[in-house]
């Protein structure tokens, strides 16, 4: 299953170590936090959205700004003071029901959630090369998508603490703090990757923070990234609230179905390469995400839980394949000292409408509409993939250059 991902260099590795508890922690606190939220803490289902739309709206006002800022004073540095907040604010999450708290909580996990997407994307595009950059970043994905499908599986371990006699919400409050603590620990890790030497040499200034060089590739991309990105949010972010409503599903049983997912996610992004390979970059993009349409739709029309969660985890599969695609992609056609401003924008620019269309999600669940956010994100998917495939239909990576 390996033997195509060989050659990686030992920082790139570094990155991917790095990645695994944070993945772990964000993956049961994004799975549960809906529920969480809502059903053990008391707060009400549209603050609850509101908080989701929060985070991502501080990740956009805050993208752009650091990225650029990575770009020419240290993409390590950013990872690393990302990957602190964010283990904070997942234990704040847990520890406080002041509406207050939890709003500052937001914003500081949207601060956390840009600066680790600008840095991230960068310094993995730097550390593996041209030549595996594709490879290196579906390892990346395959290794952060198991450990955030696990970390879904995490979540019945509350019942553990039950047992031990422990309230239900105490008991969901010490995995919240447990994985928080795991997450801070892998910034000694971290330490141990070299900063980037493609830095920008000026100053910045509000009139050189956006790219010059790549500024006609990102504005195509993000387009189609933001459209998808909208319908997304309808539905994906509240999966463990939708299953609640639909069938009285509890978070320790939709936890584990969810991570199923996640860790099919991961195992999908193995044959990414491969794909890419066979078929070239783009196509491969388009392909996978139409077919996951179809599947998107078929969700609320499923006649019991078992179906409904195959459908969504075949899904999750096929959608979710093209991203580390996505990020190689990316990455390989902007200029090498502008990939932290372009991984802040495109992470900016899909996390708002992502944000923005939660809050609509979760309204619409909680007046009884459970079908119609799957329709309407399916249609925005539609609408997407077609942009996608007029703006690159034509375009070849550089590493693809020598290819008959």
């Amino acid at each position: 299953m390996f033997s195509g991902f060989t050659g990686i260099p030992r920082e790139a590795k570094l990155l991917i170590y790095a990645s695994l508890l944070p993945s772990l922690a964000y993956g049961m606190f994004f799975t549960d936090i809906p529920y969480f939220l809502t059903r053990i803490q008391g707060v009400d289902p549209l603050f609850m959205g509101a908080l989701i739309t929060l985070m991502g709206i501080s990740t956009v006002i805050i993208s752009i700004p650091l990225g650029a800022w990575a770009d020419r004073y240290g993409r390590k540095k950013l990872l690393i003071l990302g990957n602190i907040i964010s283990a904070t604010d997942i234990a704040v999450f847990a520890l406080t029901t002041e509406p207050v708290f939890l709003i500052m909580a937001a914003l500081a996990e949207g601060i956390s959630e840009a600066g680790f997407t600008a840095a991230s994307g960068a310094m993995m595009a730097e550390k593996a090369g041209d030549a595996i950059r594709t490879k290196a970043f579906a390892l990346f994905a395959f290794a952060s998508g198991i450990a955030f499908g696990l970390g879904s599986f995490i979540i019945p371990v509350v019942v553990v603490f039950e047992w031990m006699g422990f309230s239900s919400r105490d008991s969901h409050i010490l995995l919240y703090v447990i994985l928080a603590l795991g997450a801070l620990a892998s910034t000694f890790i971290m330490l141990k990757v070299s900063e980037s030497k493609t830095l920008k040499k000026d100053t910045l200034t509000i009139r050189n923070i956006l790219p010059k060089k790549s500024r006609g590739i990102l504005v195509k991309y993000v387009t189609a990234g933001a459209i998808v990105a909208f319908g997304a949010g309808l539905v994906v972010p509240l999966m463990s609230y939708w299953l609640d409503l639909a069938y009285g599903i509890p978070d320790s049983v939709s936890g584990p179905i969810i991570g199923v997912s996640s860790i099919l996610i991961g195992v999908a992004n193995l044959a990414a390469p491969y794909l890419a390979k066979r078929m070239g970059l783009v196509k491969s993009i388009v392909v996978t995400q139409a077919i996951s349409t179809v599947f998107m739709v078929l969700m609320p029309i499923s006649p019991d839980f078992i179906s409904a969660s195959s459908i969504w985890t075949v899904r999750s599969f096929l959608m979710n394949m093209s991203n580390p695609l996505q990020q190689s992609m990316i990455m390989g056609l902007v200029a090498e000292d502008e990939r932290g401003v372009a991984s802040g924008i495109s992470g900016a620019l899909w996390r708002l409408p992502n944000a923005l269309s939660t809050s609509i999600g979760a309204g619409l669940m909680a007046a009884g509409f459970l079908g119609e956010p799957f329709f309407l994100a399916g249609g925005l998917y539609v609408v997407s993939i077609t942009l996608f495939w007029t703006f690159f239909r034509k375009t070849r990576m550089p590493e693809e250059m020598g290819r008959k």
